[in-house]
């Protein structure tokens, strides 16, 4: 398999301008003084993304889907660590589909 260089060059492109806009927002928001408000709006956008990720999978959910999401939550309610709640659901529903295949 060859791959263009021209493929490459443009895969490279987009990693740095993904990377450019993450690095801005971060220098950004560095040296802006937030409100209470303002804090407390920003310091919830995890768990809120966290389940805008999750909630549409599980209107239309299997029972790996199911056991994903509530792993996810436990493991959020219990730790207070999104990274960890995240791969923890990950791993349940990747196990549970495995299992469910295997049984099938």
């Amino acid at each position: 398999m060859q791959t263009s260089p021209i493929a490459l060059l443009t895969i490279l492109g987009m990693a740095v301008v993904t990377y450019l806009t993450r690095i801005a927002g971060v220098w950004f928001m560095s040296r802006v003084e937030l409100s209470g408000w303002l804090k407390a709006w920003v310091n919830a956008l995890p768990g809120t993304i966290l389940v805008a990720i999750i909630a549409p999978t599980i209107f239309n959910a299997g029972a790996p889907e199911i056991g994903a999401a509530l792993a996810t939550v436990l493991t959020f309610a219990r730790t207070r660590n999104v990274l960890l709640s995240i791969t923890i659901g990950v791993g349940v529903v990747v196990g549970l589909r495995a299992l469910l295949a295997h049984l099938a």
